[in-house]
């Protein structure tokens, strides 16, 4: 449906490597989305950067893995981590159950908030993944 951005969420934008970020009061909240946790499988095991690294846009800041496979998580903008999920150390399968909610993975003060705009829509990435 054309403008819902499919199961994806339009108060965020999105990467084509399949992260997503929001705002959440001065700071933006990092994950990885539905499409891409169904690609994933059953998540096993999550390695993600600790409070005070620095991000950069396009690299990787840690990584997923599944019963199925290893997959690297690229940082959708640059900046400072400022809280980490620490709950998916013990329970990584929140991404599986709820990859938009308890599945977030890192919160970040971003060095510069036009990066984010850049990124894609719901609708945009929807187009992307074909859902």
């Amino acid at each position: 449906m054309p403008g819902t951005g499919g199961d994806n969420p339009a108060d965020r934008r999105y990467t084509s490597e399949h992260e997503w970020i929001k705002a959440e009061g001065e700071h933006y909240v990092v994950g990885i989305t539905a499409f891409a946790q169904d690609q994933l499988g059953d998540i096993v095991y999550i390695e993600l950067p600790k409070v005070g690294d620095r991000i950069e846009s396009g690299k990787t800041f840690g990584v997923i893995e599944s019963v199925k496979t290893a997959s690297d998580l690229y940082a959708p903008v640059s900046g400072e981590v400022v809280e980490v999920n620490s709950d998916l150390v013990d329970q990584p399968q929140s991404v599986n159950d709820d990859p938009y909610a308890t599945g977030w993975m890192i919160k970040i003060r971003v060095d510069d908030a036009a990066q984010v705009d850049q990124l894609l829509s719901a609708d945009q990435y929807s187009e992307q993944t074909g859902e």
